[in-house]
């Protein structure tokens, strides 16, 4: 795409990419169905590569949005951009003049300090490896090890949100309920997880299942997205949440994200509210 159509965005970073993407795409999601073409400028480390942006901001121009910590290859761009005459911004000024005057001191500026491979990444991929064993259902001998739990019926988005919390650095499994099978009574008993149910509306669910069957070329009627079947399964599962005394949450109308972060405050609640 070319100047004149649609938008042109260009994300810069002297790293991964990872912050200046989130901190462009939450603001993007605001702006409905705005037509924007993403050019992505990743570990831009020298002038070489700098100069290589520049050009493809002055064969595109449009917005750019940056994280550059080295104040020379930001002051190389700035300058580019002032000289092309498009918008440019760092995404994360506001916040780190805002830290450094809470602090009273000056940033370090160390490219990709965020990713360092401490305790906390290390946590990660151990998170990542345990959602992936204990999704939908398997190694339910270890299951018990989990520090959240999540349980609901076929497509209610029990396996991105694990993956999600376990990129957050919780050990998530996730249990699906199928109509007729029980969930095993020693997993409530024998485990200090956190149980979380997860729901939707009937109407919502038979859509995507559905959609679901279509993509799997699976045209036979089914009781799987028939809406009053899935109406009596939603009931069941919401009176084994009530029985257990789980958290509930619909996820009709949430993202991934939504889920997660409501998850993460419920357990931070129980958390603190647990004797140590």
């Amino acid at each position: 795409m070319t100047a004149g159509d649609g938008f042109n965005l260009h994300l810069v970073s002297d790293s991964s990419g990872e912050t200046v993407t989130n901190v462009a795409r939450a603001c993007l999601v605001q702006y409905g169905n705005v037509e924007v073409t993403e050019h992505f400028w990743w570990l831009v480390r020298t002038t070489g590569q700098m100069n290589r942006v520049i050009e493809g901001i002055r064969n595109a121009p449009g917005l750019v949005v940056f994280t550059l910590l080295d104040m020379s290859a930001r002051d190389l761009l700035e300058q580019a951009c002032r000289d092309i005459r498009v918008p440019h911004v760092c995404a994360i000024d506001p916040v780190m003049q805002a830290f450094s005057r809470f602090f009273r001191r000056q940033a370090m500026s160390e490219v990709g300090k965020q990713h360092v491979l401490d305790d906390d990444y290390f946590r990660r991929i151990d998170a990542m490896h345990f959602a992936l064993q204990h999704d939908d259902g398997q190694s339910m001998a270890t299951m018990a090890e989990a520090e959240v739990i999540l349980v609901g019926v076929s497509r209610t988005s029990k396996t991105p949100t694990c993956m999600y919390l376990a990129n957050r650095g919780f050990k998530v499994g996730n249990i699906p309920l199928v109509p007729g099978i029980k969930l095993p009574k020693e997993l409530t008993t024998t485990t200090k997880a956190m149980f979380v149910g997860l729901t939707r509306e009937p109407k919502s669910l038979s859509d995507i299942r559905q959609s679901r069957l279509r993509i799997m070329n699976d045209e036979r009627a089914s009781s799987y997205a028939d809406v009053d079947a899935i109406r009596e399964e939603i009931a069941e599962a919401r009176r084994l949440f009530v029985r257990h005394n789980w958290q509930v949450i619909d996820v009709t109308r949430r993202s991934i994200e939504e889920t997660a972060a409501t998850i993460i405050q419920l357990y931070n609640q129980r958390q603190t509210a647990t004797p140590s």
